[in-house]
């Protein structure tokens, strides 16, 4: 059976396409706006968000960024953000606020199809740059948690190897990898969840208050909903 799929994009031609661009989806729900598909309560087994939503005219009751992975995964979905977004703090913070996964719109179509079934299925999707910051964390003992060969592993991908290279270091299978991989990845996203701006710009180096705008602990409510632009506050609906 497909995984059931609700799509919240402010491009049309996206949420008319995503379906049959992605066959092994079965897309249940398609909508502009997060309010709007909270108000419709779909059933679905993932969600694929854009985090940039308030479309040309900028409207401040619509919710996007940090914001709408919050209150998507506050009404119990599993989020997984499809955006053409690379800042590595922001997409990080996205994972933080509980995005399951996060997957670039400039990824060519059979790789995100694939990428898609594995967050469906309960995988975590990590982009390369935020594997670069989760790697720096583990160095420096922010996330403590991994065992000698996750931190192997982990060290390698932040490195782009591939997991046929890595698992020839290793001794070790290519599938056996891939299964340590998908349990290290939604370890490390887990682990993301429970660390404060505070303990991110301290382990890499960073002034206090730097991520406070982007973090998954920084202002929430009303206002937050621009944060992912950087511009200025409007009103948004209430959390």
């Amino acid at each position: 059976m497909r995984p059931a799929v609700a799509v919240v994009d402010d491009a049309w031609l996206i949420r008319e396409s995503i379906g049959l661009l992605v066959p092994g989806l079965e897309v249940v729900a398609a909508v502009g706006t997060v309010e709007e598909l909270v108000r419709l309560a779909p059933a679905a087994d993932l969600v694929l968000l854009d985090l940039h939503l308030a479309g040309p005219e900028r409207r401040a009751d619509v919710r996007q960024g940090i914001a709408a992975v919050r209150t998507l995964t506050g009404h119990g979905y599993r989020v997984c953000v499809y955006s053409q977004e690379e800042r590595r703090f922001v997409l990080a913070a996205c994972m933080a606020a509980g995005a399951s996964g996060i997957v670039s719109k400039a990824v060519p179509r059979d790789r995100t199809e694939a990428l898609f079934l594995e967050v469906a299925a309960g995988g975590t999707v990590v982009p390369q740059s935020v594997v670069g910051i989760l790697e720096v964390l583990v160095r420096r003992d922010r996330i403590t948690l991994l065992s000698e060969r996750q931190r192997q592993i982990l060290h390698g991908r932040a490195r782009g190897l591939s997991y046929a290279r890595i698992a020839r270091d290793l001794f070790v299978s290519e599938s056996t990898l891939r299964g340590h991989w998908f349990e290290l990845t939604r370890s490390l996203s887990d682990s993301l969840r429970g660390l404060t701006a505070g303990e991110i710009e301290h382990a890499l180096g960073l002034a206090p208050g730097d991520l406070l705008e982007f973090w998954a602990d920084g202002p929430a409510g009303p206002e937050d909903w621009w944060r992912i632009d950087g511009g200025a506050p409007g009103q948004g609906p209430a959390p």
